[in-house]
This record gives C-alpha cells, structure tokens and sequence, in this order.
C-alpha cells in the first residue's frame, strides 16, 4: 500500500512540475535569430566574353543552402550572417573544348557547323558570408530586407559535352578552370521572395585557357531570384 501511495505521489508531483515548466509557445521571442535556409535560382549572364562569343540558350544557375545570423543590435535590426550551400551552374554557349595530347583547345564554333549542344556544367561548394539589414520585430517575421555580402566557391566537379552531327565529345576535370571563384551579391525583398544579384570578380578559366593565344577571361553575372525560409 505504501508503495502505491508513493508512486501516486511521485507522479502528482511530475504533474505539478510540468505544469509550472509548460512551454508558451505563443510567447514574444525577443532574443529571434533569422536563421535561415535559402533557395535561389538565376540567369547566367558572361562578361569580358571574346569576340564572335555568344551564349545559344538559356543559361542558369541553382543554389541551396543555410545562413546562421548573428544579431548586432538589440532591435536585431542589423546582423552578421555566415553559411555554407552548395551551387550548380550551366553555360551553354559555342566554344568548343577538345583535348590534344593531353592539352586542353579552345575555339569558336564556325556558323558552318550544325551542333545541338555545347554545355558546360559546374558544381561548387559555397561559403557565403553577408552583412543584414532588415525591419523584422519579434511579433512578425515578414519584413523587408536589404542583405549584401562576399561569397566564396569551390568548384568540386566540371563536366563539359558537345554534340554535333560529326562529333560527340565529353570531358570532366578541366585543369584550366579556376578551381576559387570569389565575387559580391545582394538580396533585396520582401519576406519570402527576393531580387538576387551575384557579380563574380574572377574569370571562370586560369590564364592558361586561350583562344588565337588570347585568354579567355569570362566572368560572371548571375540576376534572378533568392527564397528565404525559416
């Protein structure tokens, strides 16, 4: 009997406990970060592009990846936020990439020649590091924002294809691209949806990559849209 008393108690007890711990998930979070996943997807726009260059389709990038904020006022108005993504970008445009012994040749595609595809693919790892502005309060978390910051990339893994009616090439692990791309963007919006810009400030290919013994010196121009979620 005393043992069913002493459990009946234990337990009455838990109960008065957990009512007093009881979360309230209603409460105002004064001390919110804006921690948070993003999303973005972009055109690829080249500059420093040779002469005779064009890009023949639609040329795009998409990004994921997670942002940890770090608050700088006690409005939280103004913060620091660092994260790590993962991005992946095509290029279609027409030079032409063959290997010859064990050399990498770059050229123009002649408007003579019929090709369905001359794509280049790359996949980078991301460290993004940005400066936050935005009107958010504890009551709400739809605001608008100003964010602009640095982003570093490592590309990971290249794949280039070329398909014509005479040709089929494939190839991987090009030596002649810059294996750290480095440039400035910006996210500008409201809550959700926001106009991103990215500007890289380093050619995708080293100097080793020419066209006429010219180097390619392409860098790129990323506009298109950034999704924040929490």
């Amino acid at each position: 009997m005393r043992v069913y008393l002493f459990i009946l108690t234990f337990f009455a007890s838990l109960s008065v406990f957990a009512q007093k711990d009881e979360i309230d998930f209603d409460a105002i979070d004064s001390l919110y970060r804006e921690d948070q996943f993003y999303i973005n997807f972009t055109y690829n726009s080249l500059r420093k592009t040779p002469d005779g260059f064009s890009q023949n389709k639609f040329a795009t990038s998409f990004a994921l990846g997670f942002l940890r904020d770090m608050p700088l006022n006690k409005s939280r108005t103004f913060a620091i936020a660092a994260g790590l993504g993962y991005s992946f970008s095509v290029y279609n445009q027409n030079i032409v990439i063959t290997n010859v012994g064990g050399n990498n040749t770059y050229n123009l595609i002649g408007q003579d020649v019929n090709y369905s595809k001359d794509k280049l693919s790359l996949h980078f790892v991301d460290l993004p590091i940005e400066i936050r502005w935005r009107n958010s309060t504890p009551e709400s978390h739809k605001f608008w924002r100003i964010y602009t910051g640095l982003k570093l990339s490592y590309l990971f893994y290249d794949s280039y294809k070329f398909v014509s009616t005479t040709t089929n090439i494939k190839s991987s692990g090009n030596t002649d691209l810059n294996a750290f791309h480095y440039g400035a963007y910006a996210a500008v919006g409201w809550n959700t949806l926001n106009l991103y810009m990215y500007y890289g400030f380093n050619p995708l290919f080293t100097s080793s990559a020419k066209i006429d013994n010219q180097s390619i010196e392409m860098s790129t121009l990323n506009i298109g849209l950034m999704f924040y979620i929490l």
